[in-house]
């Protein structure tokens, strides 16, 4: 898969919920409407595809880690990521993503809602993730692995 190249552009969401749904290792298994349409992806290019392909690369690691780390806890956790659309362009949300369990009580996956994101506090988090980004890369320490949900 050929992931687009970021551009400069960032489309707003306005509003509604954004779902998805993700198996154990992060490959998508439900996508709703409105999460096709601010992708630019069609579902069909979705569906099976790891989570991680809307990942915009100026996110840091580390909010991922954290995210992982706390569902596989069995734990919500929540907090604003920037996604990257197949245009190229960007929308920013707050996620709240949630272990999934079958009917036997199992860990089955992973459901993520996203909401639009508030002014004041996204232009506060911009500011740290960028200073997240730069300590990033200043560290030559190596991170486990983990899959890439969001």
């Amino acid at each position: 898969m050929i992931r687009p190249i970021p551009t400069d552009v960032e489309v707003k969401f306005e509003g509604g919920n954004m779902i998805t749904e993700t198996d154990l290792h992060g490959k998508i298994v439900y996508v709703n409407r409105l999460f096709v349409q601010m992708s630019g992806y069609e579902k069909e290019e979705l569906i099976g595809k790891p989570h991680s392909m809307i990942r915009h690369p100026s996110m840091p690691k580390c909010c991922f880690q954290s995210m992982w780390d706390t569902v596989t806890r069995g734990e919500v956790w929540e907090g604003y990521v920037k996604n990257l659309r197949k245009d190229g362009a960007y929308y920013w949300v707050v996620v709240m993503v949630r272990p999934k369990h079958d009917e036997n009580g199992q860990l089955c996956g992973y459901i993520a809602v996203r909401k639009p994101p508030g002014e004041m506090t996204l232009n506060e988090m911009k500011e740290k993730y960028a200073q997240m980004m730069s300590q990033e890369a200043c560290n030559k320490e190596e991170k486990r692995d983990f899959p890439e949900i969001l």
